[in-house]
């Protein structure tokens, strides 16, 4: 059995095998804290997340099962890659990925990026969101602290806790403020792989002018601020309005004019102006797709169709419906790490409630 070793970071215990060491705090990602740590077996550096509480709740741990689903089943260079997951004696669950040194967030507030950088990390977030796309995957959590960069600029896509299925009825409630598209304030329910192009545009006009374009204190002066911009929603936008209060709150704000983007962004080059103005779009129907997006005239230094996969079938949400109690969400997460480490055809209750590692497994 491997032998853990437990670590106060943050106020918060780390119980880990002695396969690492040297941890240190990097972040809070969805629902749990990060750390960096040397892998001794590899000699690589590696992200350790200690997922919190995961059997806490059937919410909470419905919501870990999906993220481990979706770490294991998406693989693609511009998606963060998970390469352990282990079970602490505490039943906490850890997933251990690659290392990045930096995310975009930290970059964007220490320098302005130059032309070839932005065009270069934005190329990757529509790569890696093309292929989470025809997965039928929406991220829904786009922000530039959940982008992760390397000194290669190497970019991948982190945080996949809040990831849904494409569906046309969705809960609204999600995403960072500043990132989040338009439709989810407005119908609260009905959206799709639309509002991960939205974030993106977001992110690309920070990238652009080095400050976030729409910074709202709450929602509602978020929806107001992306209106000065774009002017009032058009009338079959608003037709999808299925809240009452919001309905009325859209139609009770003053009418405004859309802003040329050619006014708006004038000391940026016409193609950015042209690709950012084609992402920020207030209906998603019209809004261009992550496909459409990487053939644009602006990302052809980096295009190359032969090289922008997308995923080979679609991710499977058949749990996603499902309202099952803890202790089944914890038996399907317990033979979803026997599989991650290539145990078949044993009984998984025998293991529930026992310390996992790669180790012990194959020893």
């Amino acid at each position: 059995m491997a032998e853990f070793v437990k670590l106060s970071i943050f106020g918060t215990v780390f119980e880990v095998t002695t396969r690492y060491v040297d941890l240190q705090p990097v972040g809070m990602g969805a629902f749990g804290l990060v750390c960096s740590a040397k892998d001794q077996l590899t000699g690589t550096n590696v992200a350790v997340k200690k997922i919190m509480k995961p059997f806490s709740t059937p919410v909470l741990s419905k919501r870990t099962y999906r993220e481990l689903k979706l770490l294991k089943a998406l693989t693609h260079e511009n998606i963060i890659s998970l390469s352990d997951i282990f079970i602490s004696p505490l039943e906490d669950i850890y997933f251990v990925t690659e290392l990045l040194g930096t995310d975009l967030h930290r970059l964007l507030t220490s320098r302005p990026l130059e032309r070839q950088f932005i065009q270069y990390f934005l190329y990757q977030i529509l790569r890696g969101l093309k292929y989470v796309h025809s997965a039928g995957v929406v991220h829904r959590d786009l922000k530039p602290s959940n982008i992760l960069v390397n000194e290669n600029c190497d970019l991948k896509i982190c945080d996949f806790g809040l990831a849904r299925i494409q569906d046309p009825q969705m809960t609204g409630y999600v995403s960072t403020r500043y990132y989040r598209a338009p439709e989810i304030m407005l119908t609260w329910q009905k959206y799709d792989v639309a509002v991960d192009i939205w974030s993106a545009g977001c992110i690309f006009a920070e990238m652009l002018e080095g400050k976030p374009l729409f910074p709202g204190k709450d929602h509602v002066h978020q929806f107001s601020i992306i209106t000065e911009l774009l002017g009032t929603p058009p009338d079959d936008v608003v037709a999808t309005i299925c809240s009452e209060n919001t309905l009325r709150f859209v139609q009770n704000l003053p009418k405004r004019e859309r802003i040329p983007f050619s006014q708006r962004f004038a000391e940026q080059e016409p193609l950015a102006i042209d690709l950012l103005e084609k992402m920020l779009v207030f209906d998603p129907v019209k809004r261009i797709t992550a496909t459409e997006a990487l053939a644009h005239p602006y990302l052809s230094p980096y295009h190359d169709p032969s090289d922008e996969p997308a995923a080979p079938e679609k991710f499977d949400w058949s749990f996603n419906d499902a309202d099952l109690p803890i202790d089944t969400w914890k038996v399907m997460m317990y033979s979803e790490i026997l599989d991650f480490h290539n145990v078949d055809n044993v009984d998984t209750s025998q293991y529930v409630g026992t310390p996992i590692t790669g180790e012990s497994l194959q020893a």
